[in-house]
């Protein structure tokens, strides 16, 4: 009896050492992806099914089967990616999120009225640090829950986005808006570019924070404006924002002042430079695309807020046939209206094949292209996210495939782009940490976010009944 005791001990002991070495042999990782397909787009444009990723602190560590990774991998949480799509985390590549606030607000009008008559007036009244950290946190919770992992910002109170960036985990380059006459928190242009390198210093160690600088375009900053603001881009090596040729009159202004387009315009002050990121660029001649794609300009294509505000359609097929850099923006939530890239990216591919007449004009793995890694090369990150490699940032989206719009499915490009949408949006990981999961958001208070944002809207709209009456009392005098 004794020696079957002991026989049997040791059978025990030996097993559980077996067991336990194994165990020793795995890698010890944060979250574990496992049965999923996975689109990485990466270089060879690689596709996984029935696969596993691993993360480890912010990076992704390893892609490989399910049976390679379970063989290799230890993680406390465990996420199965079963009837999910798994692929890179959307990018914004050109937006003002704290107008959410002005959602609504003035819509159906042209750009110039829009702009000088409308939105101007009112962000002198309710432009506030508050405010804006209000608008904020709105705008990342709609970018979040539609898979945006990434956003490009220009707008003002820059340091109070940035306080949101960091509390909700998102990933942003956020630039103060550099023009030539007082705006909120800035009296002066010099002090707009004093607070923007205080910024970039405050800012610099940040893992999700660029701060950038920002000349918000060429018809609202003089020529030394633009060239100082892109010289302090240059000093502290971080991005310069601008909107570019936006609208005709845009275009028409600049060349009866300057005697150039607004590119060759920015190209004689010597400001077009790979770290520009140009916005909208709607209006260019031939050589004004030849000089984009030889200086290395980014570009970020608002395909909705152009034809929103018959700005124009923006020659991105021309453009890339050209070797430029182009992404994917939204512009800002007053002039779309939401920050959805999912319904961008769809608007984007119809647009041009209707301006061209020509069906084959982006088709559906460019324009995914342009949302993810070509959006994170105009925003020079593409060595940081925009696909899924290993050593990358984990910034990484889930979509549920268990929706009738999402059968069947012959072609993955053309499902997200024609079909999916951005409710199927299940689970987003940036910089490896979950910041949504199951449609719950981790860091943001929805439900009181609502009824502060709706408040301010009413003062918004009592204000702006109060203004009217006032103006239409001195026309009658």
């Amino acid at each position: 009896m004794k020696n079957k005791f002991s026989y049997f001990t040791k059978t025990i002991i030996m097993a559980a050492t077996i067991f336990l070495f194994s165990c020793e042999q795995k890698y010890n990782a944060d979250i574990i992806i496992k049965n999923s397909y996975i689109l990485t787009m990466d270089k060879s444009m690689s596709e996984f099914e029935n696969s596993s990723l691993v993360i480890k602190d912010d990076k992704i560590v390893a892609i490989g089967t399910n049976e390679e990774i379970e063989e290799q991998y230890n993680a406390p949480k465990v996420i199965d990616g079963s009837n999910k799509l798994v692929m890179p985390g959307l990018i914004n590549t050109h937006t003002h999120t704290a107008m959410t606030m002005f959602r609504g607000y003035a819509d159906d009008i042209h750009l110039q009225e829009w702009l000088y008559d409308h939105i101007f007036p009112i962000e002198q009244e309710f432009v506030t640090a508050e405010n804006v950290t209000l608008g904020s946190k709105l705008a990342v919770a709609e970018m979040i829950r539609s898979g945006t992992t990434t956003f490009n910002d220009m707008y003002y109170f820059i340091d109070e986005i940035a306080k949101v960036v960091d509390e909700t985990g998102i990933r942003a380059v956020l630039s103060k808006g550099l023009i030539d006459y007082p705006v909120p928190n800035s009296p002066t242009p010099e002090e707009g570019m004093r607070k923007t390198k205080k910024l970039i210093e405050k800012w610099k160690d940040h893992p999700r924070i660029t701060i950038a600088v920002a000349a918000h375009a060429p018809y609202s900053c003089s020529p030394d404006l633009i060239i100082n603001a892109k010289k302090i881009a240059d000093d502290y090596n971080v991005p310069f924002n601008i909107h570019v040729a936006e609208t005709l009159t845009e275009f028409e202004t600049i060349k009866e002042e300057y005697g150039f387009s607004p590119v060759a315009y920015l190209n004689n002050l010597g400001v077009l430079d790979e770290n520009m990121i140009a916005a909208h660029c709607v209006h260019l001649t031939p050589e004004d695309i030849l000089l984009i794609a030889e200086k290395g300009v980014g570009v970020a294509h608002n395909p909705q807020c152009n034809m929103k505000i018959v700005s124009g359609v923006a020659p991105v097929p021309e453009l890339m046939n050209a070797g430029a850099k182009v992404g994917i923006g939204t512009d800002g939530p007053a002039s779309n209206n939401d920050l959805d890239i999912f319904d961008e990216m769809r608007t984007a591919a119809f647009i041009h094949k209707l301006n061209s007449n020509d069906p084959t004009i982006m088709d559906a793995q460019t324009v995914v292209k342009l949302a993810t890694i070509d959006g994170a090369r105009v925003l020079g990150m593409e060595e940081k996210t925009g696909s899924l490699e290993v050593g990358k940032k984990a910034d990484i989206i889930l979509l549920d495939l268990e929706k009738p719009h999402a059968h069947p499915r012959y072609n993955i490009y053309s499902l997200i782009v024609y079909s999916l949408k951005s409710s199927d949006v299940e689970t987003v990981i940036i910089d490896g940490k979950i910041v949504m999961e199951n449609r719950n958001i981790i860091n943001i208070k929805e439900d009181v976010l609502y009824r502060r944002i709706d408040s301010l809207a009413t003062e918004i709209s009592e204000h702006t009944k109060e203004m009217a009456i006032l103006n239409l009392n001195k026309n009658i005098k």
